[in-house]
């Protein structure tokens, strides 16, 4: 009799591990789609600015949560982006200095290494790490890095752009920084002509791909480029706003006793053609400036739009965690200064938008006013996606907000 009930006990646990297994199972993981966009400070309708024109980000935030006060660790591209992805503040490894990655910490585990080692397809196309060595490891798939025999110089395509970056390079032939031209331009072209219309192109095709592999969950990262120098953006976007509607920044001079180190005056911008080396820029020129800066928000906003469709056509919305950060914030002539590189409001705060599979407890369209930080995003991800958090993060999981 006891043996019987021994026998019977065993198969009753034999039979619950199963029915376990195949839950577990039955549960698909979230797959992660993460967007990445360079230069962008939070000017987009959902973020309370008027004059954006950004429907597809504004829907984005519709459906998720927006973070109102979140913030990079560095106002500038290395630093943030490494501390970001290795979750590891600046001073950990000294990334607050220039160079890639690995070099400052060897035995970093990355955001997309992670996913990786955990089962997950990690792709990427554009610009995610700083520096191109940064991308040797974490991938299923060589990066996607978009190139076009038509780009001169930055990425030109009018004429005018590109002849003015070819004549920069011939006169300034030992330059640390090559083929540019002005800061702007907004020739008639496709939606796809400029790298980061390549970068949407190539992002849809990968997900078309993976919408027919539904049983292996995907951690696919898109790097946007724009609204970095130059505003190159096709003209439609332009076309979306009048150049006489933006304002003058009302204060266009540093504030009494700033410390030297504390201000710039133009950074990268001052090296464009067209852009005085210093002293103050002319109003029409900050408007045109402005113009550029909204056209490229505009791009990107519409190349986010087709991405994200693109996942609600393939059936992959609902079980996608989407994150999109900027890697820090830009100025536009407020303060008398230009770019980023301070730490300054306008320089360190940054748009973060995450928008998760419908959970009870997660109600789109809020807002969280809570002060957050992008080295937040590691652990983040971790935790919606039920992966285990490394222990060398510093920053803590958003998901309770």
């Amino acid at each position: 009799m006891s043996s019987l009930l021994l026998r019977g006990g065993a198969l009753l646990v034999i039979f619950c591990f199963v029915l376990s297994t195949a839950s577990l199972a039955s549960e698909k993981r979230p797959n992660v789609l993460l967007i990445s966009i360079d230069d962008l400070r939070p000017e987009l309708g959902c973020y309370g600015k008027k004059i954006a024109q950004t429907p597809n980000l504004d829907a984005l935030a519709a459906s998720g949560v927006i973070f109102d006060s979140a913030y990079c660790q560095q106002a500038i591209c290395m630093s943030s982006r490494a501390s970001l992805l290795s979750g590891m503040r600046p001073d950990s490894g000294k990334l607050y200095e220039n160079g890639p990655l690995f070099d400052h910490i060897p035995d970093a585990l990355t955001i997309n290494q992670h996913f990786l080692n955990h089962g997950y397809k990690t792709l990427l196309a554009g610009k995610l790490y700083h520096h191109k060595s940064d991308l040797k490891v974490g991938w299923s798939e060589k990066p996607f890095s978009p190139r076009n025999p038509d780009w001169v110089g930055r990425g030109y395509l009018s004429e005018q752009g590109a002849a003015a970056a070819r004549r920069y390079d011939r006169e300034n032939p030992n330059a640390k920084r090559r083929g540019l031209g002005p800061a702007f331009e907004s020739p008639d072209v496709p939606w796809n002509a400029y790298r980061d219309g390549l970068v949407a192109e190539h992002t849809i095709a990968k997900l078309r791909e993976l919408g027919g592999d539904p049983d292996k969950p995907f951690f696919m990262a898109a790097g946007f480029v724009k609204p970095h120098l130059p505003f190159n953006a096709p003209q439609r976007f332009w076309n979306l706003y009048d150049k006489s509607q933006f304002v003058l920044p009302e204060r266009q001079h540093a504030p009494e006793n700033v410390p030297s180190l504390g201000a710039t005056s133009g950074g990268e911008l001052r090296s464009y053609i067209g852009i005085p080396k210093k002293g103050a820029l002319s109003d029409d020129l900050i408007r045109d400036l402005i113009h550029g800066y909204m056209a490229s928000i505009s791009y990107v906003d519409f190349l986010v739009g087709k991405i994200v469709g693109t996942l609600e056509e393939e059936g992959l919305r609902e079980n996608t965690i989407i994150l999109l950060f900027s890697d820090h914030g830009w100025k536009l002539g407020e303060l008398g200064m230009w770019a980023k590189h301070t730490n300054f409001e306008l320089d360190t705060r940054v748009p973060l938008i995450i928008s998760a599979p419908r959970k009870d407890h997660i109600a789109s369209g809020s807002r969280s006013a809570a002060l957050v930080e992008l080295v937040d995003i590691f652990p983040t991800l971790c935790e919606l996606a039920g992966l285990p958090r490394p222990s060398d993060l510093e920053g803590v999981s958003l998901a309770p907000l």
